[in-house]
């Protein structure tokens, strides 16, 4: 298991991903990273281990910004090393992803993709995600990723930022859980809604073969024809209180 969380909005992001992360570290702990934008920068940090020695080396290597994601990993693909620890970069640097799942058909795309040029940086079937993503973006990165989902096979539940859509965090869902987390001015993404204790006041689920779109002042969930989807929104009843009980 892995966990997922990502933050859009007013904030710091880098203690919400921390804070996260800490919650869902029963999720895997072989490894843990955060990716966070400022501008035209890309900051990520990740390494080997629990997420006490992730939190020790943003210490002395912060991540600045506002928005940003996050991954604590159980090894399914590449052992536990910085190198094969999420969040991953795709094209130039300018796409970060984390995902859980496993996509049963990277090997053939990454062959593919190296045929093409691409050179890869990790084991992982996540870097394949990242890469097809970078190659499909033109102006949409919205379009881009729901390009990419149908040469997906397997299970995902994926969080993605880039470069040229600062402000934007992306994600997908097929067969690994994705929780939108609401508050004012400020939204949030988790594969567990006990990340967002104390932080979202109203949480939304995603369904398979959803994207949602998030931004520091709104959100909305796409299906795969990009037709906007109404959902069921509950209130989030995870508290830390509870939590820690």
């Amino acid at each position: 298991m892995c966990g997922i969380i990502g933050y859009v909005g007013f904030r710091e992001a880098e203690p919400v991903l921390l804070q996260g992360l800490r919650r869902l570290e029963y999720r895997g702990y072989d490894s843990a990273g955060v990716a966070t934008l400022t501008g035209a920068n890309l900051h990520v940090r990740k390494k080997a281990g629990r997420v006490a020695e992730l939190a020790d080396h943003l210490h002395k290597h912060p991540a600045p910004g506002c928005i940003g994601i996050g991954h604590t990993r159980w090894a399914t693909h590449g052992v536990a090393t910085d190198r094969n620890a999420h969040p991953h970069l795709g094209g130039n640097g300018d796409i970060a992803i984390v995902h859980n799942g496993v996509i049963e058909n990277y090997a053939a795309l990454k062959s593919q993709l190296q045929r093409q040029g691409v050179v890869f940086h990790s084991d992982t079937d996540t870097e394949v995600i990242a890469h097809l993503i970078a190659r499909q973006q033109e102006d949409d990165l919205v379009e881009a990723v729901r390009r990419v989902l149908p040469m997906l096979k397997g299970t995902y539940g994926l969080a993605i930022l880039s470069l040229r859509e600062p402000e934007v965090l992306i994600g997908a869902r097929l067969g690994s859980p994705l929780v939108i987390g609401i508050a004012d001015g400020e939204h949030f993404l988790a594969s567990d809604s006990s990340a967002l204790a104390d932080h979202a006041e109203r949480v939304v689920y995603l369904n398979d073969h959803q994207l949602c779109v998030l931004t520091a002042e709104d959100w909305h969930i796409l299906d795969r024809d990009r037709t906007r989807i109404t959902p069921e929104v509950q209130p989030l009843l995870n508290t830390a209180a509870s939590l820690d009980t």
